[in-house]
């Protein structure tokens, strides 16, 4: 039946009709099906003409599909899982548990050899895989659900206890969603983060990262890796690596959708190593068994289509799916008012007045200006001899030289040399 929409590549089951006046989108899940678009005569006339075909209900405005709860209101667009929750509550007997305000106990790490084994683990496998579709609007469970997931082969009774938290946090925050407002910029930014070596079993990293689209977060991942990274840097660069190709992709997709952005997607990293490498040239022996991630990334970033910063830790929103946070409320600070990078303390250093606005709405201090100028050196190389002077640069670099050089491979060690020079 034609009726002028054609499949998007990026995705499968969206479908996209463009003219010079209309507009229209249509989403398809099995038998469920969300039409969208900027007419709402021509929305109309196709839900006519497949009703006319196939045994369709229209439900009138989204308020639900798939188990996620759609509200409209003056502020934006708000999904959550509210039902889904008390389901899940009912289903693991924990309707009546005593609330708790973090999914993860921070005292602890889980192992596989912690606690004796169930005698029946089905209740945990179910429970854990119900969990998962949850993270679809609750980004802060990401990390505790992945962690869970990885003991459903041989769950023992402290993961299970680990499990019941989360369901003690969730009796505590049922109505917790995801908000999607008006913006002004639809810029994408990302930020990546990796926790090295953090499993006491077998000394794998997990990885992490989160996207924004202007305000709005819109895509998060927590993973654990299939391999032991042998350096901070490697784990932190396959963290780069993963957020870089979750990146293109969503460019893929807007530009399906027609909608583009004048300013290249900006990832963010707080490892200064990592960023370094993403623009230095030049391969040394400790980068060859990541050179695979390194060429993909520095690809992007010698085409001008991706920008790596750093960030500070204490501002690093990523940390929150790679491991145990003492205050979850921090994140969803971060994330709803998106001001982590429009800081400006005063520091008390003549040099700080002269540093350019995109390197100093980064910074606390001055140590942090010195690691930014390190990495984002081989593009603002003039630039920064232009405001440090010869003496400050000196001193700036000797001290990374000391505090990265290890952890670098000798990256640093090299553009030392050749600033000095």
């Amino acid at each position: 039946m034609p009726l002028g929409f054609f499949e998007a590549k990026s995705d499968s089951s969206l479908f996209l009709y463009h003219t010079s006046t209309i507009t229209a989108f249509i989403l398809v899940y099995v038998d469920d099906i969300i039409f969208m678009g900027n007419s709402t005569s021509h929305l109309s006339i196709i839900i006519s003409r497949l009703q006319d075909n196939f045994p369709l209900k229209d439900l009138g405005q989204l308020h639900y599909f798939l188990g996620v709860e759609a509200s409209r209101s003056s502020d934006g667009l708000f999904l959550s899982q509210s039902q889904y929750i008390q389901d899940l509550l009912i289903r693991a007997d924990m309707q009546y548990s005593k609330p708790l305000n973090s999914p993860v106990s921070t005292s602890s790490s889980l192992s596989r050899y912690d606690g004796d084994s169930l005698s029946d683990p089905f209740l945990y496998r179910n429970i854990v895989g119900a969990l998962q579709y949850l993270t679809l609007t609750r980004p802060e469970l990401a990390f505790a659900v992945n962690r869970a997931c990885q003991f459903m082969h041989g769950p023992t009774s402290t993961h299970w206890v680990a499990v019941k938290r989360i369901l003690r946090y969730l009796r505590h925050t049922p109505h917790h969603g995801l908000v999607f407002r008006p913006s002004a910029s639809l810029t994408l930014e990302a930020y990546s983060d990796a926790d090295w070596a953090g499993c006491p079993d077998d000394r794998r990293s997990s990885t992490g990262y989160c996207i924004f689209l202007g305000n709005n977060l819109v895509s998060w991942n927590s993973k654990k890796k299939h391999v032991v990274a042998r350096s901070s840097i490697e784990s932190e660069f396959q963290a780069l690596a993963h957020a870089t190709a979750e990146l293109c992709w969503f460019q893929s997709l807007l530009s399906e959708l027609r909608i583009s952005s004048i300013h290249p997607p900006t990832l963010w990293c707080d490892n200064i190593g990592a960023t370094f490498l993403s623009a230095n040239l030049v391969f040394h022996s400790r980068t060859k068994h990541i050179e695979i991630d390194l060429l993909f990334v520095r690809e992007k970033v010698a085409k001008k289509s991706l920008l790596i910063q750093y960030v500070p830790t204490h501002d690093q929103i990523a940390d929150i799916f790679t491991k145990v946070l003492y205050h979850i409320g921090s994140f969803f600070s971060v994330t709803s008012s998106r001001d982590i990078r429009n800081r400006n303390d005063a520091i008390g250093a003549t040099i700080f007045d002269h540093v350019p606005q995109h390197l100093r709405f980064m910074c606390k201090d001055f140590i942090h200006l010195e690691c930014l100028i390190i990495g984002s050196i081989q593009h603002n190389v003039f630039e920064v001899r232009h405001f440090c002077g010869d003496r400050a640069l000196v001193t700036f670099v000797k001290k990374v030289l000391l505090l990265f050089d290890m952890e670098s491979g000798g990256c640093v060690v090299e553009l030392g040399l050749e600033l000095l020079n």
